[in-house]
């Protein structure tokens, strides 16, 4: 045998020893001979190798308990204190997972309903009208503790389901960045809905049977928005429940405090707004995360309607809110100054062209963050106006050092 090898293609072998030419069938044959030299075996081309992709390997899938944690070992050294995170860093990790960002949709409805409360009990005999401060601040302790209560537990339950694994634009983390067990998560989410219903019932004392119902209703409805079996934010009706919620039973709930129980049909109009509003911020949430809700069988109305269509509905929804501020300010003998709320149509033009361009969830994501500004804005705007609209007719009755 020769002590270089010479590599030849099959093409060759079969020239030299049968005297054919090449063919396009004998260029991908194999030769087989009883014996052959070293240096005139045949390679074997490359075009005639079976592709992987083709094999179509099998692949078993096991399911695993995502809500398990691995049980680690006891570390035998103590880490070092330049390891361990200190109270201000447990703070930060604790303050995003509430989502403070989300609080005004359900903060503001208390103001709201409260100025509403108050306003209408301001007149020349009594020039500042009667306002009950605990109730106020009851109101908004309760409306928070009850709203973090829920994101905790509907972080818990997204994990359970595998919601929001992947996904870095949702808030929270607690659970999906490993930092908190779950299980602690879901205590702690009890825990403070729990509070928040015992305070609500002390604070409701005076505000009639309704308060007690409505309040009942926001507690069932933070609940069941996240829990098995079927969740309201599974079913297409998380948007429906933020209304609900975050618009009329909130708002007539901080009124009803105020007042012993009695709504009158404004105070009914006027907390449509904030609930158009919360649902706009909640259903551009869900046009975010269709995608990864799609694959864990999450169906939002974002999935059943579609990009085009939910697109429509989100302005449909802030057009609502502003055709109502029309309707109750522009007619004569009408609060006027409310129109005020006007002023934030530059954000309103910017996220009409958001939604409009926009296919990413990164988009939909800015076009919430945007929605949100317009609630906090609209909202301010609209009870800043209502209290000044009131106290300018009564500008001469009020005691000299208030002025």
């Amino acid at each position: 045998m020769n002590s270089e090898l010479k590599h030849t293609t099959a093409y060759d072998y079969e020239r030299k020893h049968n005297g054919t030419g090449p063919s396009v069938t004998n260029r991908s044959k194999i030769i087989a001979a009883d014996s052959i030299k070293a240096e005139e075996i045949p390679t074997i081309p490359i075009d005639s190798l079976e592709l992987v992709t083709s094999l179509q390997p099998t692949i078993n899938i096991h399911s695993i308990d995502i809500a398990s944690f691995r049980n680690l070992p006891t570390p035998l050294v103590v880490q070092p204190s330049e390891y361990r995170r200190s109270l201000s860093e447990w703070f930060q990790i604790w303050w995003e997972g509430i989502r403070p960002g989300y609080l005004s949709l359900s903060l503001l409805p208390i103001l709201l309903g409260t100025t509403l409360a108050w306003t209408h009990t301001v007149n020349a005999q009594a020039p500042l009208g009667r306002l009950n401060i605990g109730h106020m601040i009851g109101g908004i302790v309760v409306a928070s503790l009850i709203q973090i209560g829920g994101h905790l537990i509907n972080d818990y339950y997204d994990h359970i389901r595998g919601i929001d694994t992947g996904n870095r634009l949702s808030s929270g983390g607690l659970i999906q960045q490993r930092y908190i067990k779950p299980t602690f998560v879901l205590k702690m989410g009890f825990t403070l809905l729990g509070i928040g219903t015992f305070l609500g019932l002390l604070f409701s004392i005076g505000g009639g049977i309704l308060t007690y119902l409505f309040g009942g209703l926001i507690v069932l409805g933070t609940y069941l928005y996240s829990a098995p079996p079927h969740p309201l934010s599974s079913i297409a009706l998380g948007e429906i429940t933020g209304f609900i919620f975050f618009g009329p039973l909130l708002t007539l709930i901080a009124y009803m405090a105020q007042t012993s129980g009695s709504i009158p049909v404004s105070a009914f109009i006027y907390s449509l707004l904030p609930g158009l509003l919360a649902t706009a911020v909640i259903h551009t949430n869900n046009l975010r995360d269709s995608e990864t809700d799609t694959n864990a069988q999450k169906r939002t109305l974002a999935y059943l309607l579609g990009t085009k269509a939910s697109r429509f509905v989100y302005l449909l929804l802030l057009s609502a809110a502003y055709v109502i501020v029309a309707i109750l300010g522009l007619p004569p003998h009408t609060p006027h100054l409310i129109l005020i709320t006007f002023w934030t149509c530059p954000l309103l033009i910017i996220v009409i062209n958001g939604i409009m361009r926009t296919k990413s969830p990164i988009g939909f994501h800015l076009v919430m963050c945007e929605t949100l500004r317009i609630q906090l804005y609209f909202m301010l705007l609209l009870i800043v106006s209502l209290i000044i609209t009131t106290f300018i007719p009564v500008l001469p009755h009020l005691p000299s050092h208030l002025l």
